[in-house]
């Protein structure tokens, strides 16, 4: 299939599909990344400590791991679609439970409820998309655009709420958010897809990979970047305001300008993929990433501040899909390899905003935030490794 004209080539049924998944994939971005603008507003309606914030995004991130065990097992029981109607619905009683109730256990179970949702949307998405386009990269990219696109809008919803219902912002954020995964829910009842017979044949499982130098480093750069990421989409909004820097209004903005450098940073980085080698890229952009983040914590400077947002989302971009690049030939070779490393990786962003909450409770939360420079300094050391070890492997 031409990858330029692939659309023009899709019969109805699966246009209908793409359409559905880019639709789906925008509320995904939308819900995923507003956590982080709505937890400072939901923590101060129901009066929630810091551990209890961050056990929160904790409880998210554990969702999100989870999501990748059931979408693999639940279809082989319900089906793809009756799974994915199953699993989307999580989200609406996850935000229904953030409007109604202060509960920390609910709250926790509402969070976790979200994760699930979100996990197994982005699974069913980028299968799905995969399979209509004929694996078109063009596709894939787009639908990745549109996530970025839904995240960098929920600032602005949760400003618009709040400023319209006022102290009940975010339960009238979480209400549009509920609509809209309600209409997620009735596209998805609506598409028409098969589900594929599973072959029963005997094959081998290898772990022969976890002997390998170069996965190890690869796990520990996911592992230390998804700290870094899952900490900084969701306390960042609330470091701004609980320690007095900006105004609420200013601290959502400066969440949605960091989600249009992360896309622009990625758009960056795929044109220079063929240009600029795998080591150079991960050098850079994990010494950048340490180096701005560093200088958001030190100042109290909007316009630094600003620059610095700026600088660290750029950096962080492409630090992910490059390091699963390098781990590609392993991952093509040990089917098992990807799940091994999401699955250590994964583990990362759900200690670490708890970590971040527990510090920020006991020291401030400027020592909840300082606490990460661990976590990306850790990473750009796993990044300096990989590069050694390459040139190593290169000489000899």
């Amino acid at each position: 299939m031409n990858q330029q004209s692939f659309y023009s080539e899709l019969d109805q049924k699966q246009k209908y599909i793409l359409k559905c998944c880019f639709f789906v994939f925008a509320v995904n971005g939308l819900y995923g990344m507003s956590l982080g603008s709505l937890l400072p507003l939901i923590s101060e309606a129901y009066e929630l400590s810091d551990t209890v914030s961050g056990a929160l995004l904790s409880a998210h991130q554990a969702g999100n791991l989870i999501a990748g065990f059931l979408a693999g097992a639940l279809p082989l029981y319900l089906g793809r679609k009756k799974s994915i109607l199953f699993l989307c619905s999580f989200v609406i009683m996850g935000f229904f439970l953030m409007i109604v109730t202060g509960n920390p256990v609910l709250l926790i179970t509402g969070f976790l409820f979200t994760g699930i949702s979100r996990g197994s949307i982005s699974n069913f998405n980028n299968t799905m998309v995969n399979e209509v386009s004929g694996s078109s990269p063009a596709a894939l990219n787009f639908l990745h655009s549109i996530f970025a696109v839904g995240a960098l809008l929920s600032p602005f919803l949760v400003i618009a709420c709040t400023t319209i219902a006022g102290d009940n912002g975010f339960r009238a954020a979480a209400g549009v958010i509920i609509l809209l995964c309600i209409v997620s829910i009735i596209l998805f009842s609506r598409i028409q897809i098969l589900d594929k017979t599973v072959q029963k044949k005997k094959s081998v499982i290898s772990y022969a990979f976890m002997k390998s130098r170069y996965f190890w480093i690869s796990t520990g750069i996911i592992f230390f970047y998804l700290c870094a990421e899952a900490t900084i989409n969701g306390w960042l909004v609330t470091y701004f305001i609980n320690s007095g820097i900006m105004t609420r209004e200013y601290a959502q903005i400066l969440a949605s300008l960091l989600w249009v450098v992360i896309l622009a940073g990625r758009l960056t980085c795929v044109m220079l993929g063929g240009k600029v080698s795998k080591q150079t890229l991960l050098l850079c952009t994990s010494i950048g990433t340490v180096v701005f983040y560093i200088l958001l914590l030190s100042t109290r400077d909007l316009t630094l501040i600003t620059f610095a947002i700026m600088g660290l989302g750029f950096s962080m971009a492409g630090i992910y899909p490059t390091t699963v690049a390098t781990v590609g030939p392993t991952i093509k070779q040990y089917p098992m390899a990807m799940g091994v490393l999401l699955m250590i990786g994964g583990i990362g962003p759900i200690i670490m905003p708890s970590v971040t909450g527990i510090l920020s409770d006991t020291f401030g939360i400027l020592a909840g935030m300082s606490a990460l420079i661990g976590a990306i300094v850790l990473m750009a050391v796993f990044v300096a490794l990989y590069v050694v070890t390459n040139r190593k492997t290169a000489k000899d």
